[in-house]
């Protein structure tokens, strides 16, 4: 059983509750996750996401890097003005990074050692990838029993799913995604966003806190696998269920619900602007605004399901009315009422309209000369402030901090 605890001094920082922890703006107190030694040996995004948000909780992640580093360190562009690569940046905080061959016997002794003293274990190595240098699950458990160890796969461990590589893009293609994104008579297209691979981030984090839960009941270890098709297939909802449920195939619709209408965007006077009129009641308020309230109580389209069927019928009377005003009046003018509306933004307008809102998305991580800008982690609490201590780490930036670690007397107790 591992022997490292929340309640212990952190890896390779200060003591919890010890005047140098104290001196860490952390929002009063320790954070959940204190004492959380993680060994990353993950790469591009869905397991450095995962382990990002971890260490903004306060766990002490090492980022174990091959010799060439994470490939996201060379997409590019964009940059930062200091030239290094924004997607990188965009996971890697909170993190510190030791470059170890694996080839190198002294190395992998060094990678086995860490996986051997670490609470967590992730990878996204090709199934069975890992076996050969002995820090699959069944060997690192072998000598850490109560490792939560955490595989991040593109379509699982067993048959022929196994074999294939974890690419986002392709999983979006296979899972049925792409055929619902673009114009119903235009091709397929992929998300903005890697979606899949976020989405198995955010799973393998749930499965890596619940393993953590369990050990504290049990002491006992956990291997947690998540895949990106198994987060595809749950992550598309209602659309999977449609066909699970109801057996309906899907198709891409544009910017239209399969469900309900109108929600979608919609055209104006200059821009279109999102309408989201989800119940009878939003519905009302909408043709009240727009000076048809008859609408709302015509037969035809007095309930959901009738104006989702008879969508083409509603939609020029609707698309009459919305003409003769400007997206940004529709904006002020529904959501006074309650009805939700929104214009379409580009990425810089999200950002501006999150900081007029309040919300803070930009913080600056790391402290002085050395500070860079990032995203604020997603979640708030009334208890704690989620920990922006360390900039993203050059490649093996802590490598000798982190050996002269784990051959101390401290280290080898772990």
């Amino acid at each position: 059983m591992s022997q490292h605890h929340p309640d212990e001094t952190s890896a390779l920082g200060a003591q919890p509750g010890s005047e140098e922890a104290a001196q860490t703006p952390r929002g009063g107190g320790r954070l959940p996750l204190d004492g959380i030694l993680i060994a990353d040996f993950s790469r591009v995004l869905a397991g450095p996401y995962a382990t990002m948000l971890l260490a903004d909780l306060g766990a002490e992640v090492i980022k174990v890097e091959g010799t060439g580093g994470d490939d996201t360190r060379t997409w590019v562009p964009p940059r930062r003005p200091d030239g290094v690569s924004t997607y990188y940046a965009a996971i890697n905080r909170n993190k510190k990074s030791i470059v170890l061959d694996f080839k190198d016997g002294d190395d992998l002794c060094v990678a086995q050692r860490l996986a051997g003293r670490a609470d967590v274990v992730i990878e996204n190595f090709k199934p069975g990838g890992l076996k050969k240098f002995g820090l699959d699950y069944d060997s690192v458990s072998k000598t850490n029993p109560s490792v939560v160890y955490s595989s991040i796969t593109g379509f699982g461990t067993q048959g022929e799913g196994a074999k294939y590589p974890g690419y986002d893009l392709i999983v979006q293609a296979m899972s049925g995604l792409m055929s619902l994104t673009g114009s119903p008579d235009g091709p397929p297209y992929r998300a903005g966003i890697s979606v899949f691979d976020v989405m198995a981030g955010l799973h393998s984090t749930i499965g890596i806190l619940a393993a953590l839960r369990q050990r504290d009941h049990t002491g006992d270890g956990a291997h947690v696998e998540a895949s990106l098709m198994a987060s595809a297939m749950s992550g598309l909802v209602n659309q999977t269920h449609a066909y699970v449920g109801g057996g309906t195939t899907p198709m891409r619709m544009g910017n239209a619900h399969p469900s309900l209408y109108p929600y979608e965007a919609m055209p104006t006077a200059d821009d279109d602007v999102i309408i989201a009129a989800g119940n009878n009641t939003q519905f009302g308020r909408l043709c009240k605004v727009l000076g048809i309230p008859e609408i709302a109580q015509d037969e035809r389209f007095a309930d959901v399901g009738d104006r989702t069927d008879r969508r083409d019928e509603l939609r020029p009377i609707l698309e009459a009315e919305l003409a003769k005003h400007t997206a940004q009046e529709l904006f002020e003018k529904l959501n006074d009422v309650g009805v939700p509306c929104g214009p379409i933004n580009s990425i810089r307008q999200g950002v501006e309209y999150a900081e007029a809102l309040g919300l803070e998305p930009v913080v600056q991580v790391g402290s002085g000369d050395s500070a860079v800008p990032g995203v604020r982690h997603p979640l708030s609490f009334n208890t704690m402030t989620p920990r922006y201590e360390l900039a993203p780490p050059k490649l093996g930036e802590h490598t000798e901090e982190i050996k002269a670690w784990l051959t101390t007397e401290e280290g080898t107790q772990r």
